[in-house]
């Protein structure tokens, strides 16, 4: 269930400005959405599993607030990342 250490090289190296970029603001959103998937499916099997619901639900809190403050600063870079996610904004 845990982000292993190569699926978070992948997402810095396709998000990130360089392979050590791991604080910008488009690598942790593809961090956020690939914990957020995961959460998805743990729930298909776990349907009463309400304790890491609420895990998910400030896990997409702090993934929203990110991608409003990358729409204000960087709409480029916001439709970009909205775009290579797949996101409904």
């Amino acid at each position: 269930m845990a982000l292993t250490a190569e699926k978070k090289a992948q997402l810095v190296k396709e998000f990130g400005k360089n392979d050590k970029d791991t604080g910008s603001i488009e690598v942790q959103i593809a961090i956020l959405t690939n914990e957020i998937n995961e959460l998805n499916e743990h729930f298909n099997v776990h349907i009463h599993d309400f304790h890491s619901k609420r895990g998910l639900m400030r896990k997409i809190g702090h993934r929203r607030s990110l991608l409003n403050y990358l729409k204000k600063n960087d709409l480029k870079s916001y439709e970009n990342v909205v775009a290579k996610l797949g996101l409904r904004k």
